[in-house]
């Protein structure tokens, strides 16, 4: 056992990170090898890195930072080089201009802190982190090696290639471009970065002073390595050449589609372009086509609502709304059904603005208002066609609600979205727009409102007990809580440390039965649909994302703010 392990064993001991049995079980081993104790403890995974330097963080007085937790500023990053980050393994935390608080995982390394001073021509302070945190915000803030897109970013900053004829290249409208050139290069590298990431959304914001990039990960935005102001327009105008839109013209929205190739694998990006104070403001809607394929139990629904859907999706006909805001999955299970009744002996026919996703064995209507080929337009030829089963993207207006209604009543299946915030509302935005509430109650079959969660990570996933206070949110009883199985990702390098990987829905299934028909017909409000729609046993969007918080699916917290509005 080497004597330098002594300080540090007695005090994981003394911080309950290791039992004094444990470390009398490996001290035969040490001896024999040569190898310390806490090293041979980590190998045995007895103990953490992170455990370690927490430790060695207590015996130096040092401060032990997470930077998992932590955003650093862009500033402070630049405070340390990144061949010097790399070298030394460190992360720079705070910065004045005379001083620098670094994290490392090793505080008795003087070595590199006396190399920091000289290279940095700073006062160093030493802070401690666990070597796997260190190691993931080198990445993050750095860029891995193999990261193309953070090394073209260094690069370009640096000087390191060359972009004076950039420009030219844009202006040639319908020229060959070189592949290679470091504009074309940064912007395929951004997508593909994206979606290695699995990010839905790449967003490129132009701000007074900088050019943001944030991808949206599981629903949640994530700053990333920013290009340099100064070649805000040439990426801009990269893409905007990609998405076949006019780069001459800034003054107003423009919208575009980019298909490209990621290894095997062919993806199709839905772009807008808007213009801001600052520039052009480009977001990226990344369309994957694998979760098309997903069965309704990967989309959320537990055992019970799954039986209930498929009944629902297999009836002759009638209307089905999903409702929720926008960004809450309505497509993905809009599609996921058709994927679900898409046989041969069925015609299926949808009408989009814009078809989104490409669908083998249906017939997908691209709506055309410029030409004056709307919704309500589209919806009229397709009934002569003779579908079986009819999927329209969105009821925007009356002509477009009462040609859906009509075609719900002469035989046909109709799927459909609306913007509203639970099931029972759905019916008093229709009879709102000008429908005649004896249609509504005739052709609904049933009104679904929908959220997002993020799911735990499956790598990392441990027990928790949430609060008090999310247990009396979600009202799960304190028997209920007993036999749960609560879980909370730690956070990996498979969730990006976010503890968290895909999303799910959470869902509330209204019914329409005869006594709700006759409460539709007789026009009242929308809270006492909602008080009969409870007394049938319909569940909350809250009460069921509960289920899954205490089936270990997602956590409390994640529920609470999906459900925000949820007022029972």
């Amino acid at each position: 056992m080497a004597a330098s392990d002594d300080y540090l064993i007695d005090l994981l001991v003394d911080m309950g990170f290791v039992s004094r049995d444990q470390v009398d079980g490996v001290r035969p081993k040490a001896d024999e090898t040569g190898e310390g104790v806490v090293d041979l403890l980590v190998a045995d995974k007895a103990l953490t890195r992170g455990q370690v330097a927490q430790a060695k963080a207590g015996h130096f007085n040092a401060e032990f930072v997470n930077l998992s937790e932590m955003r650093i500023a862009d500033d402070v990053i630049n405070a340390v080089p990144r061949n010097v980050a790399k070298k030394y393994s460190t992360i720079p935390v705070y910065a004045t201009e005379d001083s620098v608080s670094v994290a490392l995982s090793d505080p008795s390394d003087l070595e590199t802190l006396d190399a920091l001073q000289h290279l940095l021509n700073r006062n160093v302070t030493v802070l401690v982190a666990s070597p796997d945190d260190i190691e993931s915000a080198l990445s993050r803030y750095y860029g891995r090696a193999d990261d193309s897109v953070s090394k073209m970013i260094q690069d370009i900053t640096e000087g390191e290639v060359e972009i004076g004829r950039i420009g030219a290249l844009e202006e040639s409208d319908g020229a060959e471009v070189d592949a290679d050139a470091p504009i074309i290069k940064l912007v395929n590298g951004l997508i593909i970065e994206a979606y290695r990431l699995r990010a839905s959304d790449i967003h490129l914001e132009p701000l007074e002073k900088r050019f943001r990039v944030r991808y949206r990960i599981d629903g949640m935005c994530h700053e990333m390595k920013a290009p340099p102001k100064r070649l805000q327009a040439s990426i801009i105008s990269r893409l905007k050449i990609m998405s076949n839109m006019s780069i001459a013209e800034r003054r107003i929205p423009q919208d575009g589609r980019i298909q490209c190739n990621v290894g095997q694998k062919v993806i199709d990006l839905r772009v807008s372009c808007l213009p801001t104070n600052h520039g052009e403001s480009i977001v990226m809607r990344i369309l994957d086509k694998e979760g098309l394929k997903l069965g309704l139990g990967q989309l959320g629904f537990l055992s019970d609502d799954q039986q209930t859907f498929e009944r629902l999706i297999s009836l002759p006909d009638g209307i089905l709304l999903v409702t929720g805001p926008t960004g809450s999955g309505k497509t993905t299970t809009l599609y996921s059904c058709l994927n679900y009744i898409n046989r041969p002996d069925r015609k299926i026919i949808t009408v989009e603005d814009p078809v989104e996703y490409q669908m083998a064995g249906i017939n997908q209507v691209q709506v055309h208002e410029a030409i004056g080929f709307s919704f309500a337009n589209a919806l009229r030829s397709m009934l002569r066609q003779a579908p079986n089963i009819i999927m329209l993207g969105e009821i925007r207006d009356m002509e477009t609600a009462t040609i859906a209604i009509n075609a719900s009543l002469t035989g046909h299946l109709v799927f459909s979205t609306l913007h509203t915030n639970d099931a029972p509302s759905a019916v008093t935005r229709l009879i709102d727009i000008g429908i005649k509430p004896f249609l509504v109650a005739s052709s609904a079959r049933a009104l679904i409102a929908q959220r997002l969660v993020r799911k735990i990570c499956k790598h990392c996933g441990a027990p928790y007990m949430p609060t008090e206070t999310e247990l009396k949110a979600l009202k799960i009883s304190s028997t209920d809580a007993a036999s749960a199985k609560f879980t909370r990702g730690k956070g990996c390098g498979e969730c990006n440390k976010t503890g968290c990987r895909g999303r799910m829905g959470i869902f509330e299934i209204f019914l329409i039965d005869d006594e709700a028909r006759k409460l539709i017909y007789e026009k009242v409000s929308a809270s006492v649909l909602r008080a009969r729609a409870r007394e049938a046993g319909m569940r909350t969007l809250r009460e069921d994302g509960s289920r899954k918080v205490v089936a270990g699916m997602t956590t409390a917290d994640e529920v609470i703010r999906a459900t925000v509005g949820d007022m029972e």
